[in-house]
């Protein structure tokens, strides 16, 4: 098997890129969850420069007869999956933002106990 320069070079970043994603796990900036997705990914990156033939067992996978068209429709409903995560964490940071804000506005207006009640 004859090897590129890519397909070293983007194995080396992926696992960089994992190992990172981990390092900030274990510094707890990121979940676990976010982690594993990012491995996903990047392990998902590394896998296809080093069998490019695989994109043709994708392009069978989902029908499309073109290998490129394939892996962009793939990557796009990963990507709209991202945003659709994002959208539902962003909900739930904004009430948790308004829950908070609540309580410091009652709080400094003096009627937190009366809420509590």
């Amino acid at each position: 098997m004859h090897l590129t320069a890519y397909q070293i070079v983007a194995p080396v970043v992926s696992l960089l890129a994992i190992l990172y994603a981990w390092n900030l796990v274990v510094r707890k900036k990121k979940s676990v969850w976010e982690a594993c997705f990012w491995t996903l990914f990047w392990g998902t990156i590394a896998f296809i420069t080093l069998y490019p033939s695989f994109l043709h067992y994708l392009s069978l996978l989902t029908g499309i007869a073109n290998q490129e068209n394939a892996v962009i429709v793939t990557f796009m409903g990963i990507l709209f999956f991202l945003v659709f995560y994002l959208v539902v964490r962003l909900e739930e940071l904004e009430q948790r933002h308004t829950k908070v804000v609540r309580e410091i506005a009652l709080r400094e207006a003096g009627l937190e106990k009366n809420v509590k009640n």
